[in-house]
């Protein structure tokens, strides 16, 4: 029997990768989406700010200022679709002295050239009238009303099952070694075989650099940017309504003060260049560098109710641009390179763009609308229901009444939903980012052995088997 080819492989199960994945899925061809971990949103895409980018920060006529404003755009439609937390809550930039302020005039200019709408410079009285906890010594700022917040991990794994359920097929433990150049397109060895594929579309985060060098003699060069942050509870969570810039530096766009979709506050990153690709081990050091940073916008952070500290790569490519196209010495063989800020706001579009570009080479033909399903409902968050729906609930399904995590109020019948949906959970994280099982103030501190019984339960993986994520974490030792 001979050996399946693919009209597409998508390397990378991250945000990019997923979004790709989808907009392929809305054509009549055969895709494949290879992931090194053992579930979606396992880089980059699950340790970031979740910010939603208006795209003002990007220089004009760059990709990043191009798919930063699409992305932007279609955010809101997209999260109606999917059914993923998003929010318009406004960012605001802020300027310390008035010697900086015509660098704050250059970003409103630089928006307005990238067609950002609502955009308006304040002084630092009307700035604190929006924000009341912002300090004294703010003297401007830029208001960006279109900004936003997300649930990056809702948005990477919503995107994944929808091409999933619309015919994309996921290999998960599956990392690229080899991509080889064949008369009909090209191969994949992998650990777990060979795969043929007419086309591949690189997304594979930090590693985009490796797997672009493996085809090209136009060498790429990604360095992991660290970022450092820490989480605080939700009782917190009225510190800000908007995400709280400063003024960028050449490493990005600072420490930042933010709400997210789920009530808590948000201080970070930093950013750090390394050269060891999975370090993300958090620091002394860059930890006191946030919190004294995040201090010099907001008054009275209480950084006794931090609940977490983590830390995530950006792919910083030294051209500060993204790299998005067909490999011009490589043909079939298309980058999503260099993604960092803002790739997660700009994920939609660069799978629409990239999508159409293949398409076009290929000329699939696309689905019938009715072919297409373009939506997908999210896991079912009892707590956020009125007391006669959740009662309903319960009455159909009483898991929903069986309380696991007290902290974000997360029930059995959620985690059970999280592993039985299209590509469930198979790990303590995938869990963790399906449902928030674990991520409030005891930080599973508490629920930690439910989950893994249920989890066990449910696929038959033995307990002493059940990973934190990847094979090698698991959590019962001896």
């Amino acid at each position: 029997m001979s050996e399946k080819t693919y009209d597409v492989v998508v390397i990378g199960g991250g945000v990019i990768g997923s979004s790709i994945a989808r907009e392929l899925s809305r054509f009549q061809c055969d895709v494949l989406l290879v992931e090194k971990e053992e579930d979606v949103c396992s880089g980059t895409s699950k340790a970031n700010s979740a910010i939603v980018h208006a795209g003002f920060d990007a220089k004009p006529n760059t990709q990043k200022a191009e798919m930063n404003v699409r992305g932007n755009e279609i955010m809101g439609e997209l999260s109606e679709q999917l059914d993923f937390a998003f929010r318009r809550n406004g960012s605001m930039v802020l300027c310390f002295d008035k010697e900086s302020e015509p660098a704050l005039k250059e970003l409103y200019d630089r928006g307005v050239a990238n067609g950002v709408k609502g955009l308006e410079l304040l002084t630092g009285d009307q700035a604190r009238a929006k924000e009341p906890n912002l300090e004294d010594t703010v003297t401007a700022a830029l208001w960006a009303p279109t900004g936003g917040i997300v649930d990056p991990f809702e948005l990477t794994i919503a995107m994944a099952e929808n091409a999933a359920d619309n015919g994309v097929e996921f290999r998960f433990n599956t990392e690229v070694e080899n991509v080889e150049k064949t008369a009909g397109g090209y191969r994949l060895t992998t650990n777990s075989g060979m795969i043929s594929t007419k086309y591949v579309v690189n997304a594979a985060g930090v590693y985009s650099d490796k797997i672009h060098n493996m085809v090209s003699e136009k060498k790429l060069s990604i360095k992991p940017r660290r970022g450092e942050y820490m989480l605080l509870d939700k009782n917190a969570g009225g510190l800000v309504d908007a995400t709280i810039f400063q003024l960028p530096t050449k490493l990005g766009k600072g420490i930042l003060v933010t709400p997210t979709v789920h009530g808590n506050i948000l201080l970070g990153p930093t950013a750090v260049d390394q050269e060891d690709k999975e370090a993300t081990n958090t620091t002394p050091e860059g930890l006191e560098d946030v919190q004294a940073k995040a201090s010099l916008s907001v008054k009275g952070i209480p950084v006794r109710q931090v609940i977490t500290s983590f830390s995530g790569l950006r792919a910083h490519e030294a051209g500060d641009d993204f790299i998005i196209g067909e490999c011009p010495d490589a043909e079939g063989f298309f980058d999503a390179a260099g993604i960092e800020s803002p790739g997660l706001t700009s994920a939609p579009a660069i799978g629409e763009y990239l999508a159409g570009l293949i398409a076009e080479k290929e000329h699939f033909t696309r689905k019938a609308d009715k072919d297409f399903i373009a939506t997908r409902r999210g896991v079912i968050h009892a707590a956020n229901l009125s007391p006669e729906e959740r009662a309903e609930l319960i009455r159909k399904n009483p898991a929903y009444g069986m309380m696991v995590c007290r902290c974000e109020m997360i029930s059995e019948g959620e985690i059970v939903d999280a592993i039985r949906r299209t590509l469930g959970a198979r790990s303590m994280d995938g869990i963790k980012r399906r449902t928030r099982q674990g991520m409030g103030r005891c930080q599973a501190g508490f629920c930690t052995p439910r989950a893994m019984e249920i989890l066990s339960r449910e696929t038959g993986i033995p307990m002493e088997e059940i990973c934190k994520n990847r094979k090698g974490s698991e959590l019962i030792k001896g």
